[in-house]
């Protein structure tokens, strides 16, 4: 879970305009669920406590990537001090430049804005971690889960927030049956309570998950991002048949694509070497490496437009979710090489 922690002894200092809410956050880790997560609940906080929340600014920069330009502009007071949300993603890549931007910023928040920093806690600028929790920012702890225990408590977890209570063995029948990625233990938790009324056992989730070893997500997303269509579409219409959820499904392809734009922008390596960079197993990523053949800046920036709104059609915008994962499969295949 994503912990607020203040173990260095200070609070952040508050927002002017929202007493309420702590002007400075480090979200640090590597767990993009985690982190997704934490994100959403300091905006929440702060549209909660703001006057005309409808229409609170919320501005993010991969820090890595963005002008000193669009750095000041984000990081610079405004001219009505309204209350605003910025959002530095990938702090760890960020230059010598932008890192003392950041960080006079941090030193003296802009009034009436929210800065929240997401940092892998390694990368190059790894000495703004320090930096920042020096200057009073509010941690969020969001490192990836690596042991089964851990995923053993999350899932747990993942329950008790949707208000039902499971005993250990379908907790570790859950974890054996899904796997290690969080995104689709999430998504089984909530599955599994809404298909049985919150009376999840055991059964229900042999049920719910039998053949899942035979065709998973990820399975459908391999075929998908290594351009083979017909393999892609085959084992989705077997998966579905096999009863995976749309949202698995999704996420599957979501995380394919994703792993092979953070490894190709990271360019050739030993994948030993970059493991700790990455926050990704080698394994992983020299299989990563093989797939970004395929693919291009352009491609990959398609794909991930496809796997977002696939993310939001299987969540209920979408008519027709079979239809939504099967054009959004075809669709990927269809952009590698």
């Amino acid at each position: 879970m994503c912990i607020r922690s203040d173990r260095h002894g200070t609070i952040g200092a508050v927002n002017a305009n929202n007493p309420a809410v702590e002007s400075l956050h480090l979200v640090l880790g590597d767990e993009e669920l985690l982190m997704d997560r934490a994100v959403a609940q300091i905006v929440a906080r702060v549209r909660a406590a703001a006057p005309g929340a409808e229409d609170l600014p919320v501005t993010k920069l991969r820090t890595g990537d963005a002008s000193a330009p669009e750095l000041l502009e984000l990081l610079s007071p405004s001219l009505f001090a309204e209350d605003r949300v910025g959002g530095l993603e990938a702090a760890a890549e960020a230059g010598k430049d932008a890192v003392a931007l950041v960080l006079d910023a941090a030193a003296d928040p802009p009034e009436g804005a929210v800065l929240v920093i997401m940092h892998s806690g390694g990368g190059r600028a790894k000495a703004m971690v320090g930096a920042l929790q020096k200057a009073g920012a509010v941690t969020h702890e969001c490192a990836k889960l690596t042991k089964p225990a851990e995923r053993v408590d999350f899932v747990r977890r993942e329950f008790s927030a949707a208000g039902v209570r499971v005993g250990g063995d379908v907790v570790e029948a859950v974890v054996d049956a899904v796997g290690s990625e969080l995104r689709e233990l999430a998504a089984a938790c909530s599955q599994l309570v809404a298909d049985t009324g919150g009376k999840v056992d055991v059964a229900a989730v042999g049920r719910y998950y039998s053949g899942k070893a035979e065709v998973s997500g990820f399975d459908v997303a391999d075929r998908a991002v290594a351009g083979d269509r017909p393999g892609a579409l085959e084992a989705l219409r077997w998966a579905m048949h096999r009863g995976v959820p749309h949202v698995l499904l999704a996420d599957a392809l979501a995380d394919a694509v994703r792993t092979i734009a953070l490894v190709g922008s990271a360019g050739r390596g030993d994948p030993f070497a970059m493991a700790s960079e990455l926050g990704m197993p080698p394994w992983k990523i020299k299989k990563a490496q093989a797939q970004a053949r395929g693919w291009t800046g352009q491609s990959i920036g398609r794909a991930l437009c496809v796997v977002s709104q696939l993310n939001a059609d299987v969540k209920g915008q979408a008519a027709d979710a079979d239809y939504a994962v099967e054009n959004a499969v075809s669709v990927v295949a269809g952009l590698s090489n």
